[in-house]
Formats: C-alpha cells, sequence, structure tokens
C-alpha cells in the first residue's frame, strides 16, 4: 500500500520500517494537518493548484484549510492536468543572501562597472565567512578542463584553492582544451545589443514581407492570391537569378521598418538611393551566395532517414539531457521550443535554448511564432548567426498559453498564415526546414492528410507527426494507423512518427508503418524521459534490466554535465538541481524490467506502489517530492533552507 511504501522509505530501508502499519499511518495523518498550513513545495500534500481546482468544482466556497474534507473524497476528483501556474520560484537571492562580485571572480576587481555603489561584495575573506560549505572535493571543471573559472565562488573550491584563496590552474589540461569551442551558438553582447536597439537588418525577411504587402488582381487582400505571389517569385528567382539584383539593393534603407509593413511605404524608396548607399558600405559580394538566391534544389539535404530522433523537450529537454541521450545512441538532437519575438528581443534565457554542445553531430532548433513577419525575420536572424543543420516549425504545442495566441497547434486551422511562415522561412534558409504536427485540434477530426500534401508544396523538407490531437493532449494511444496513412500521402516527403515508443518493440512497429524515422518524445508518451537509454535498446535490440546503481550513474553524468554547463557556483548548483527535479518527476515511472509481469511496459500504465529489489531502486520509484528531493541530496548536497519544489506538470504531482 502507499503507506507501506513511504513508511518504507523513511525507514531508510530497514525491515523494521514497515512493522508498525498503525503507527505509520496516525503518524502521516499528524504531518497532513501540520502541512496544510505550510507554504507550497511540501510533497506529503497536493500542490495547492489541485487543491483550489477541487474547491472551485465544488462552487461552495470552502477555505484553504477545509481542502482536507475534499482530498478524502478521491472519487469525486478528477486527475490534474496541465501545467502547475504561479509555481514558487527560487531566486539567487533566496539561497544566497550576500555574493561575491563576478569581477573579483574574474581577477579584475578594480574594473568593476558600479565601483563603490555595487551591492556585491569585494572582499574574498569576508565572502568566505559567510559562503555556503562546500559540497565535495573534487570539482567536475577542474577535472575536466584544468581550471574552474568561478575560483572562490564554486561550491568545491577546495579541490583547486591554494594559499590566499589563490585559484590554481592545471597548465597541461588546460592547453588541451585552449581554444576549442565546446558549446556554440552563444549571444554576443554586439548581437544583442543590436536586436534590442532593432538595428539588425532583416534583408531578405523585408524583401519577402513586401511581396506579401503588394496588392494583387484579385483585391490583393486574403492568403490565396499572397501564395500565389510568392509562388510566382519563387518560379522567377529560380529560373533568372537576375531579377533578384533589382529589388535587393533597396532593402537597406528601412532598416527601421516595423512589424507589418505598408504597401505605400514599402514601394517609396528608389533603386538608385539604395545602389548608391550600397556601393559606399561594401566592397562587393564575397560569394556568390550574396547576389544568387540559392535554388531548392541546391540546398544542404536532410538526410536522416532511419535515424532515432530525440525531440526538442520544453524544460527538460536541456543540453546536459540531450548529452545524456546522445551518449545513449540519439543520432538526431534538437534544441527547447523558443519563441520567436524574445529570440527577435534579444532575451538571454531564450536564447540560451539555441545553444548546442560539440558533440551534437546532427543538431536543430524549433520555432515557435504564430504570424509571418515575425517567424520569417527570426528564420533569417538564426540563419545568420547560429549553426544548426535544420528549423523545425512548431505546429503541435496545445497548451493554451500558445494556442490563444495563434501558435502551435491554431495554425493548422490558419492555413493562409501557415503558408505565409512556411514560404517565408524557406525563402529566407540555407538550411532545411521541418514542420511538426498533430493529427488535429480537435479529437475526432484528424486535418494532417489535407494539409501535408500542401506543406510539402510549400517547400518544407520534413513533417513530424504526432499521432494525438490538440484535444487529446497526451492521452489515449497514438494513432499509428492514420500516421502509416499519412506517411504514403506525404512521399516522396520523408515524415517520422511520433507517440508511444517506450521499447524497441514498439520502434520496429513503428518503422513497419512505412514511416522514415521515428521521434521519442515527451510528456505522457516520455520515451526519453522516463528511460533515455530507450536509445540503446532500439538500437541493440534488447530489453536492458538497467540496476539501480547503473540509473544512478546516469543521474551523477547529469550532474556533471549541468554543473559545467550552469556553473558551479552556488546559483549554478541550484539550477542544476532544478531541472534534476523536473527530470526526477518522469523518471520516477520508469518500471524496472525484471519486476514486470508481462514485456514491454505500455506508456501510459501508471503502476501500483512496489518495492524494488533494493532501497535505491524503491527510492527511485517514489512519486513523492520529497524523496526526489533526497536523491538530489545524495548528488548535490543539501538543499537551502525554505527550498520549495514544484513539478511543472500537473500530471507529475503525486502525494
Amino acid at each position: 500500500s502507499k503507506e507501506q511504501f513511504h513508511a518504507y522509505l523513511r525507514a531508510r530501508g530497514e525491515p523494521g520500517g514497515q512493522a508498525d502499519g498503525r503507527g505509520k499511518e496516525e503518524e502521516e495523518e499528524d504531518e497532513v494537518e501540520e502541512k496544510e498550513e505550510e507554504e507550497v513545495g511540501s510533497c506529503q500534500n497536493e500542490p495547492p493548484a489541485k487543491r483550489v481546482r477541487s474547491e472551485d468544482l465544488g462552487q461552495d466556497g470552502e477555505r484553504r484549510e477545509d481542502a482536507g474534507a475534499v482530498e478524502k473524497e478521491p472519487a469525486e476528483r478528477k486527475r490534474a492536468r496541465g501545467q502547475n501556474k504561479s509555481r514558487p520560484c527560487m531566486r539567487p537571492n533566496h539561497y544566497e543572501q550576500r555574493r561575491l562580485c563576478p569581477s573579483v571572480t574574474q581577477g579584475c576587481a578594480e574594473k568593476c562597472y558600479f565601483g563603490s555603489q555595487c551591492r556585491f561584495l569585494h572582499d574574498v575573506g569576508e565572502y568566505m565567512a559567510v559562503k555556503p560549505a562546500d559540497l565535495g572535493r573534487s570539482c567536475v571543471l577542474f577535472e575536466t578542463f584544468g581550471k574552474c573559472i568561478y575560483g572562490v565562488t564554486c561550491r568545491f573550491a577546495q579541490a583547486h584553492l591554494g594559499d590566499g584563496y589563490q585559484n590554481i590552474v592545471n597548465t597541461d589540461l588546460a592547453k588541451q582544451w585552449e581554444g576549442k569551442s565546446l558549446v556554440r551558438n552563444n549571444l554576443s553582447k554586439d548581437l544583442q545589443h543590436q536586436l534590442r536597439k532593432r538595428k539588425f537588418i532583416f534583408k531578405k525577411a523585408d524583401e519577402y514581407l513586401r511581396g506579401l504587402a503588394k496588392p494583387h488582381g484579385n483585391g490583393g487582400k486574403g492568403g490565396k492570391a499572397a501564395g500565389r505571389s510568392t509562388e510566382e517569385r519563387e518560379v522567377s528567382n529560380c529560373t533568372t537569378p537576375q531579377e533578384g539584383l533589382g529589388d535587393s539593393p533597396g532593402c537597406p534603407v528601412l532598416p527601421e521598418q516595423g512589424e507589418d509593413p505598408k504597401p505605400d511605404t514599402l514601394q517609396s524608396p528608389g533603386p538608385t538611393g539604395g545602389e548608391e548607399a550600397s556601393s559606399v558600405k561594401t566592397v562587393g559580394p564575397v560569394t556568390d551566395e550574396d547576389i544568387i538566391k540559392l535554388r531548392s534544389c541546391e540546398k544542404k539535404k536532410l538526410e536522416i532517414q532511419g535515424k532515432l530522433y530525440l525531440a526538442p523537450l520544453t524544460t527538460c529537454g536541456n543540453l546536459p539531457f540531450r548529452r545524456i541521450c546522445k551518449r545513449f545512441g540519439a543520432d538526431v538532437t534538437c534544441g527547447e521550443m523558443a519563441v520567436c519575438t524574445n529570440l527577435l528581443q534579444g532575451q538571454s534565457s531564450e536564447w540560451a535554448l539555441l545553444k548546442r554542445h560539440h558533440t551534437e553531430d546532427i543538431f536543430g532548433v524549433q520555432l515557435e511564432g504564430a504570424f509571418p513577419d515575425t517567424m520569417t525575420k527570426c528564420a533569417e536572424l538564426l540563419n545568420q548567426t547560429i549553426e544548426a543543420d535544420f528549423v523545425d516549425i512548431n505546429v503541435g504545442c496545445p497548451i493554451d498559453l500558445v494556442y490563444k495566441k495563434g501558435g502551435g497547434c491554431a495554425l493548422m486551422t490558419r492555413s493562409n498564415k501557415f503558408e505565409q511562415i512556411v514560404r517565408g522561412m524557406n525563402s529566407v534558409l540555407d538550411i532545411p526546414l521541418t514542420v511538426k504536427i498533430r493529427t488535429g485540434v480537435q479529437e475526432k477530426i484528424n486535418v494532417a492528410h489535407k494539409i501535408i500534401p500542401k506543406i510539402r508544396e510549400w517547400g518544407a523538407s520534413m513533417v513530424t507527426l504526432h499521432g494525438r490531437s490538440r484535444e487529446q493532449r497526451y492521452t489515449r494511444g497514438a494513432d499509428w494507423d492514420y500516421i502509416a496513412e499519412c506517411a504514403k500521402i506525404a512521399s516522396p516527403m520523408p515524415l517520422f512518427g511520433n507517440g508511444d515508443i517506450l521499447s524497441y518493440e514498439d520502434a520496429n512497429r513503428a518503422m513497419q508503418m512505412g514511416v522514415s524515422g521515428i521521434m521519442i518524445a515527451r510528456q505522457v508518451p516520455v520515451g526519453a524521459l522516463i528511460k533515455p537509454w530507450l536509445f540503446t535498446e532500439i538500437k541493440e535490440q534488447r530489453h536492458w534490466d538497467i540496476s539501480s546503481s547503473e540509473r544512478f550513474d546516469i543521474l551523477k553524468d547529469f550532474t556533471n554535465y549541468g554543473l559545467e554547463h550552469w556553473g558551479s557556483d552556488t546559483q549554478g548548483v541550484e539550477k542544476t538541481r532544478k531541472f534534476l527535479l523536473e527530470w526526477l518527476s518522469f523518471l520516477c515511472r520508469y518500471i524496472p524490467v525484471g519486476l514486470l509481469e508481462h514485456l514491454p511496459q505500455k506508456i501510459n500504465e501508471r503502476p501500483p506502489y512496489y518495492m524494488g529489489r533494493d532501497y535505491l531502486e524503491t527510492l527511485m520509484a517514489s512519486q513523492n517530492v520529497d524523496d526526489w528531493i533526497k536523491i538530489s541530496e545524495l548528488l548535490l548536497g543539501p538543499v537551502p533552507t525554505s527550498f520549495t519544489f514544484l513539478p511543472k506538470h500537473k500530471a507529475n504531482s503525486y502525494r
């Protein structure tokens, strides 16, 4: 039972932990009564978002203290879905009140921009007096690269601090990494300044948008006319590339152009002024690509048929997690969904989603947007500034925040805007463009088979189809029969299938449906998040009865990758812990192969409470937030005082 399960874990795996069942139940009731008065983040209780939902369903004005009465009637309470909104946010000053100024860490304290008004500490001795205790004796950055750039602020600083708090450097090891770029696609300060001041010139995008804004024969209004005009323009560009030369010099004249250009203002600048300006600024074209537009047949091909594709996973599909999947055999990786408007504004947090590790040999980025102007400009921006092998358009996101703004799944019902986005992005990109869609918006009305031929005609190189509708979200099984039907319609364009892949048998069954490849994805159909070693199982065609110690080593590797990526100071440690806990909220659903009554495990099955073959395996099966935190403390040391955590998805918020 649940009581016996948690009693066993509280007793730390001792045999006597299950003996006093009645006393444990009474203790648990006392704990529930005490924790109903605490803030968000406790784990024995259900999260407040679920209690509030129960109160709303009752509509009887119950107060928060009375939520326990609702919880005692599980038959009347629906299973929580969606996101936990208004989650508690742990900011750096919550777990470190007095921080050292970055200028001191970088060895240039005299160059601090804020001078005497700086709110950070500049005295190393004063900082070391209040610094939290170190978490270990070995620093992964020092052991890997020969130098830890975080110096005294590192939470493993005893491994590389000498006399007088001097940072020790292993020169031989540091020379091996000198000049090597481990992580690409960083946002430079110059580019960020250009984006924030709107000084970045979108030459190709402006040209395409100018074509959309021109009036046409049948009124100049509506997407069909625009679609025909762009088609004709693409044909003319393929046959006579010189025609583009007359329009292109006029583009730099309008660097401050707005999002929705008007026909009269766009046609006003003359070509003569543009030619004079360009002759002064430039010496000449560096390559023929500067003056001749690439035809579709000349673009780089996306050769990934039959490969294993790790889907873009919001929150959990970060760079350290992708490194784990890459090590287990993922062939193609993709960054997390990035919102195009945030990228155009130069937001550092959004650009961080585009970072690429040097081990990711086939890497793509996924964009979300609702309008052709922002999406086309963002595509041109990324085409010039980052290294990627393809760009993916997210037309499958089901969450309300995206859908209500016209993005994600909503684009499947806005075919005119959808066409303009695909054609526009394809016209400015030198790399392949792919699209990820669902079967449709409504549960029993499939529309993907109607849209896929159009996507092929618009110029996309590949389509990925998730076998569920938006209304289904991640419930029920994926419709692979429908995916097989769409794969035939899409030919010769490759179509990847997505949904319910949790074993090599599922993967083999999916490949027999005629798809070009399979995507291992997220949420309730969480192949890669539940078991990242799934890629190895598929390639070796076996069920891997992985032990708890091997799974713990995977978590240890993720922690080391996280410290390398986010930093080994207090802020980096807590960010690593946050993403580790998010991942653990999915990992707890894995059932060891050796305990299954029949193979393989079904992806939507939720197991009863069970005892593992050792204490660690039982701990990893717990759906209790406290137990996830306990696992994180084994890897990253004790959590800060007043630490709280609530999973992003309500489906993971179990007692």
